[in-house]
């Protein structure tokens, strides 16, 4: 989302005019996962946590695990006990129901504005032919005038 290299961003309130800083007990840390590193040491505990929360599959787990960290191993316990639990299956089956309404909403919505946005676009057309033709008929009749006159 950023355009730095750094997967770690910190953001701190400063008024504008003067780069006064609003507090120091404030400030937003903004992380992007897909920049944490491929490698990850166990050492660095923050880089551990976010490859935690960015793995997708059972195989990253597994990774993370091996690295024989105490507290990761626990984590990792503690997620897998939690999603085997009747609730969160439900859960996770009533999320995924609802991302399937909404597709299949947003799905219609845009179809039924692409019909209404086409009857509009056959609306104004029509008006402009109804105009143009409105206008023709009055220079037929102005012509016919003239033909008369000139004929008369």
């Amino acid at each position: 989302m950023l355009d730095c290299v750094e997967y770690h961003s910190e953001y701190h309130a400063l008024e504008i005019k003067r780069h006064d800083r609003l507090t120091d007990k404030f400030c937003l840390h903004f992380f992007e996962l897909p920049k944490i590193p491929k490698t990850v040491t166990k050492d660095n505990g923050l880089e551990l946590w976010l490859t935690l929360f960015n793995a997708n599959t059972e195989e990253e787990l597994k990774q993370i695990e091996e690295m024989g960290v105490s507290i990761m191993t626990q984590a990792i316990k503690a997620y897998r006990h939690v999603t085997t639990t009747d609730e969160f299956k439900e859960l996770e089956r009533l999320r995924s129901r609802a991302r399937s309404n909404e597709a299949s909403a947003l799905g219609n919505a845009e179809r039924r504005g692409i019909a209404i946005g086409a009857e509009n676009e056959r609306e104004k057309w029509q008006g402009v032919i109804a105009e143009k033709d409105a206008e023709n008929e009055k220079l037929r009749k102005q012509l016919n005038e003239l033909q008369a006159k000139l004929n008369g």
